[in-house]
């Protein structure tokens, strides 16, 4: 797993090593790192042209510092300073050495000509938007030629949240020190941070809180079938969902536990016809949950409406001890009387996106890890809280933060599947909130697999899970989602 961590967390991992180095020695490693991603992503250094902003403080000096590697290695480098009175003393006068130009913000900024742009403006520190004067060589060069990279983290970006209050700096590139910034793979951030490098430091630093899984640790979670196994060894998962006027979230979702490959999936409700005929491999019944028969796990709510009898069902699936997650109508239900859940003893994942969350009583706001750790505090409960990174937030603080996915996937439906291969992770006893994480990183694996063949449908997702699933037992170790590291 990747560790995410907070400015703070890594400020503190750099103390020691700051104390017990000679003055500079981690600005120095930064920057050499910097300097080398960009020598990569440039394909040489001489005859190209380089323009740094450069900020006051440490972003600012191991902006210089780069900048001065590659100048010594035959790049045209220019740095703008956007305060020179509080430029980074030392990295300026490396800059200097080396042959690099310095101007302000009103000189000849060779933004327009830069083959790449480095933002040193502010680092991990900031908060709020950009100033207007850098906003302003910040939109000038978005509209050059140059390779936009950002030192650590995008200016503009709460390194935290990843939340974006103003202008920023819309990186392609991020290179970061040291760890990665929650800030970067989540919220608005992720979005500004582009492709993510991480420059390692030497930091020593303590266990994360919050994670985003590899493929491999994935591939790991999802036991493949043993020659013991029979169809009640590798998970029974109960489904609730869809009506006999709308069968389709239940058709969608109990495709998708199929394809995630438990032993067996049953239904239950009045969508029976309809996903009888779309999977003969499910057992069906039109009554109740009750009369279902064993299972091991349930998924209960797309679709199902929230009449008096499905607040009826609801009740009846939270009141037994198993894994349940509530999805959809169930969560609009679980809202309206939460004791439902707080009552709870055995494990149960909510699904919400924005606007579900919030009939909870809260907005999510700009803060997501921290608003589904709120709430998941607060009812007992693992949050999986829907989004462009899906974040997954346990009781007691473990926090998940997802990799993969497109924007191809907002489209309706595949909530529907995200619950179905969820539920039947839940069913061959994952722990909930590893479940959640593990369900949310192959639900986008399999949107990024069916985006690639153009528009896609929930059902594509469906379609393409085998093949997602085989490719993540396939994946190298350490090999991330899609957040670009």
């Amino acid at each position: 797993m990747i560790g995410l961590y907070t400015a703070a967390e890594v400020r503190a991992a750099e103390e020691p090593l700051l104390a017990g180095t000679p003055e500079g020695t981690l600005m120095q490693r930064a920057a050499t790192g910097l300097a080398t991603v960009c020598l990569e992503l440039l394909g040489r250094a001489h005859g190209t042209r380089v323009t740094a902003l450069v900020g006051a403080g440490n972003n600012g000096g191991d902006a210089l510092f780069a900048g001065a590697h590659l100048a010594r290695r035959g790049a045209r480098v220019t740095a703008v300073l956007l305060d020179a009175e509080r430029a980074h003393v030392a990295g300026l006068a490396a800059l200097r050495a080396a042959g690099g130009r310095v101007t302000g913000p009103d000189g000849d900024t060779g933004l327009e000509r830069a083959d790449l742009v480095l933002d040193g403006i502010v680092g991990t520190g900031g908060r709020g938007g950009l100033r207007p004067s850098a906003a302003a060589l910040v939109e000038r060069a978005a509209t050059g030629p140059g390779l936009m990279v950002a030192v650590d983290v995008p200016s503009g970006v709460d390194a935290d949240t990843g939340a974006v209050p103003g202008p920023a700096f819309p990186a392609q590139h991020t290179v970061t020190f040291g760890a990665l910034k929650t800030g970067l793979v989540v919220g608005e951030g992720r979005g500004y941070a582009g492709v993510v490098h991480l420059v390692d430091i030497g930091l020593d630093l303590p266990p994360a809180g919050t994670h985003q899984l590899t493929d491999a640790d994935v591939a790991m979670r999802i036991r493949p079938p043993g020659g013991e196994d029979d169809k009640y060894t590798q998970g029974v998962v109960g489904v609730v969902a869809g009506s006999s006027t709308y069968p389709g979230a239940a058709v969608l979702c109990t495709g998708a536990a199929l394809r995630a490959r438990p032993g067996l999936v049953r239904y239950a409700g009045t969508a029976a016809a309809g996903v009888r005929a779309a999977w003969p491999e499910v057992i069906v019944t039109e009554g109740r949950p009750g009369d279902a028969g064993r299972v091991q796990a349930w998924v209960v709510g797309p679709g199902m409406g929230t009449d008096g009898d499905a607040r009826s069902v609801l009740a009846e699936v939270l009141a037994t001890d198993l894994p349940v997650l509530v999805d959809a109508d169930a969560l609009t239900m679980a809202a309206q009387d939460p004791e439902l859940v707080r009552q709870r003893s055995a494990p149960t994942v909510l699904t919400p996106h924005d606007r579900e969350f919030a009939r909870f009583g809260t907005e999510v706001g700009d803060d997501r890890v921290g608003a589904a750790r709120r709430l998941a505090a607060d009812l007992g409960a693992v949050v999986l809280l829907k989004g462009d990174a899906t974040v997954v937030a346990a009781p007691g603080g473990t926090a998940y933060v997802n990799g993969t996915g497109t924007p191809w996937l907002a489209t309706a439906g595949t909530g529907d599947v995200l619950s179905g291969i969820t539920g039947a992770l839940l069913a061959t006893g994952l722990p909930a909130d590893e479940a959640a994480a593990v369900g949310a990183h192959v639900h986008g694996r399999a949107g990024r697999l069916a985006a690639e063949e153009g528009p896609l449908i929930a059902g594509d997702l469906v379609r393409r899970l085998p093949a997602t699933l085989g490719l993540l037992r396939r994946a190298p170790a350490g090999r991330l989602g899609d957040s670009g590291t």
